[in-house]
This record gives structure tokens, sequence and C-alpha cells, in this order.
């Protein structure tokens, strides 16, 4: 998915809100790193290299507001911080994750072999699914090593 940014004044404008300078250099910062998963502290350390005047609060804000219109997924790793990526995808199976338990390293795969498990658990509990999420926690390949497994 290509950001569309009229689409997206159209929705901020539906929120009574505006596409401010900040918001568009939050926005940026996902679209040039579209490969990370990235905390709100993070977006914050990349503007402020740009631009001084952008408080972490703004950025909490800006994520929040972008998460709620569906340009960007919040995600949830269990290591305290939300992340958060391009929505790229109208189809919420698009990819799941893989999660280092020493480095923190998120790795993305696109194998989803879980839409056979899906239909089999909706056909049986008459229970409509509309979206799942994988992760599988682990020690990525350079943290295995170190670890001597």
């Amino acid at each position: 998915m290509t950001i569309d940014f009229s689409d997206l004044r159209q929705k901020l404008r539906e929120r009574e809100c505006k596409l401010t300078p900040q918001r568009q250099m939050v926005l940026q910062v996902f679209i040039d790193n579209r490969d990370k998963h990235l905390s709100a502290e993070d977006v914050h350390n990349i503007v402020h290299q740009q631009s001084n005047d952008i408080g972490l609060a703004t950025v909490y804000r800006t994520l929040e507001l972008l998460s709620e219109l569906d340009v960007l997924q919040k995600l949830d790793f269990g290591d305290g911080r939300s992340r958060y990526e391009l929505n790229e995808t109208s189809t919420p199976h698009h990819h799941h994750h893989l999660i280092c338990l020493d480095c923190g390293t998120v790795i993305e795969f696109e194998d989803d072999l879980m839409d056979d498990l899906e239909n089999i658990i909706a056909k049986n509990s008459n229970f409509k699914i509309v979206d799942h999420q994988v992760k599988f926690y682990g020690y990525c390949h350079e943290c295995t090593i170190k670890r001597g497994d």
C-alpha cells in the first residue's frame, strides 16, 4: 500500500484533525523504515534529529491517532513497549513475527499455515474469526551462537 496523503487528510478531516508537519514527519519515519517495528521512543529519536521542537508526547499522540485511522498497526511483543509498523494491507493476515528473547530482534515471516486451522476452529465453534496474530518467541541465529545452543 502506498500512503495516499489526500486520503489521510480526508480521514483526519473527518475526525476534525489536520495533517500537521509533525504528523507528516512521524509518518515519514515509517515510510522510510518499512521493515522496522518502531516504538514511540525510536520514532522520537529519529524525528528529533530533524526537528528539536517535536516532543515525545506529540509522538505518542500521533502514533495513537495514526493507529486509530488504520494507517499504522500497533503491535505488542510482550516487552512492555508498543511498537508500530505501516499497515500496508487491507487484509488482516499479512505476516507474523519471530521475536528474539535476548536481543529483541523482530523478524517477519509470511508463511500463514494458520488459515486451515482457523477455518476448522470457526466451523467447529460456530465463530466468525476476523483476524489472528502469531508470535514465536525464541533466539535469533546470532544469539543462539552466543548462547552456545
